[in-house]
């Protein structure tokens, strides 16, 4: 046997060796879906943030923020999971189209889920929307988790009560007690998650966090910085839309975005005296763009009136959410 016909039987046994490897971490794999349910602002998206590593869902301390379900990707092991962020339940109102199909599209993505949470902001117990989940919880899902959140400001005997009480009227899986926003209780979480998701293929690559586009990113933080500077209703009448982005010769990228809001005088507002409002949401949405894609923005917004644009089948495609008749 010649040299090159013993190094070309070297390099086939080498490639048979890697693809023997690669078969038996397939066959190991495990892939799952878990959807985080609750009322709004009980910490959904800042416990998928926090598990994730990094920002995929924007947070305020606004109700009604998350409008669509954002997944965010934890690779652990042999384990792919998947978090499904979803819009805070709540009673919504019949004339608000918008506020109908967030609320279906949450319980929409538990339905489809291979694993629902069910996230409970411990410093507000059992509220009337906690008791309306609970009513419609067996629907969806026959053995949920319950995560109590913001323990850190619940004394420990108050929690202890909470959970036997939501025990009693729910049989859960099981019971962790975290804080999203320090990360308390979060790595029981993730490791009972890893062994509990169902065996199968990883969906996505490893290094990806998200399932989101980036153009979609960009205009969920615009939004969250418009509604942590505005007050009121403005935030829920309001939508943003990046509209255009450029990669530019020097590595830079030039992103284009419009706010639309549905009255003139709504307009006024998000653009501020002298143009200051829109000015100050474009700084602070360039600056945190700038350092997930890891390059200089130059972000440009400009503002617009579209009466009910909350009843434009378009928005809804875009968000994600199926229009409610």
């Amino acid at each position: 046997m010649s040299g090159s016909e013993r190094l070309r039987g070297r390099a086939d046994n080498e490639t048979r060796e890697v693809a023997r490897h690669e078969s038996q971490e397939t066959a190991r794999q495990r892939c799952g879906f878990v959807a985080l349910i609750g009322a709004p602002n009980a910490g959904k998206s800042t416990l998928v943030n926090n598990l994730v590593g990094a920002k995929v869902s924007i947070v305020t301390h606004k109700v009604q923020t998350t409008r669509s379900r954002i997944r965010g990707i934890v690779c652990r092991g042999a384990s792919q999971i998947v978090l499904i962020d979803t819009p805070g339940i709540f009673a919504p109102r019949k004339r608000r189209r918008l506020e109908r199909a967030m609320v279906e599209a949450a319980w929409k993505g538990a339905l489809d889920a291979d694993i629902v949470s069910v996230l409970v902001d411990a410093a507000r117990g059992i509220d009337e929307r906690v008791e309306q989940i609970l009513a419609r919880l067996s629907s969806v899902a026959s053995r949920p988790i319950l995560l109590l959140n913001k323990i850190d400001l619940v004394a420990k005997p108050k929690l202890l009560e909470l959970a036997a009480a939501l025990n009693e009227r729910v049989p859960f899986e099981r019971t962790f007690m975290v804080s999203a926003l320090s990360g308390d209780g979060l790595e029981d979480f993730a490791n009972y998650l890893v062994d509990a998701v169902p065996p199968g293929p990883w969906h996505y690559p490893e290094d990806q966090l998200s399932d989101a586009p980036l153009w979609f990113l960009a205009a969920e933080i615009t939004r969250e910085k418009l509604t942590l500077r505005l007050h009121q209703e403005l935030p829920y009448a309001l939508s943003v839309e990046t509209t255009s982005w450029r990669p530019l010769r020097d590595g830079s990228v030039r992103i284009e975005q419009t706010v639309f809001v549905e009255r003139e005088s709504q307009k006024q507002i998000v653009l501020g005296k002298g143009g200051r409002t829109i000015k100050a949401v474009s700084m602070e949405a360039r600056r945190e763009l700038g350092e997930i894609i890891e390059t200089e923005v130059h972000l440009f917004l400009f503002v617009k009136v579209r009466p009910n644009w909350s009843d434009d089948p378009e928005r809804y495609e875009a968000l994600g959410l199926e229009r409610p008749d």
